[in-house]
């Protein structure tokens, strides 16, 4: 017996047993999160490209889109034209461009793209 214990094989754990793999989860049973992930960061970035396409003809936009500066909203401003981004307080929007008078173009963190008045925002 101890003879047999001396010459035992190291085998890796995918090399084990049938019985002992039978024991634990089948890989059927067990809910795999890692698709999930990559299927709503897919769905997240399309939305945002259709986003930026629909905000490139609103807009006339043709230049490259740069963040110049980040902001926070101090109220919440609905937006009472499809060009106004409507916003909630606390939330954290990039400036794309800015316009004549005082309005400026921001973007929110779903991606949509708007125009929002300079006195709604606090710039840190």
């Amino acid at each position: 017996r101890q003879k047999d214990n001396k010459y035992k094989t190291w085998m890796p754990k995918f090399l084990m047993a049938k019985e002992d793999k039978d024991q634990r989860k089948s890989s059927n049973d067990v809910e795999r999160n890692i698709f999930k992930v990559k299927k709503s960061n897919a769905e997240k970035t399309k939305k945002m490209e259709k986003e930026e396409k629909f905000f490139r003809e609103t807009f006339m936009y043709d230049k490259e889109i740069n963040v110049i500066n980040t902001a926070t909203a101090e109220c919440s401003v609905p937006s009472k034209r499809r060009v106004d981004l409507p916003v909630t307080a606390g939330e954290q929007l990039d400036i794309i461009d800015v316009t004549e008078g005082n309005a400026v173009i921001c973007r929110n963190s779903e991606g949509r793209y708007g125009y929002v008045l300079v006195e709604h925002l606090n710039f840190r």
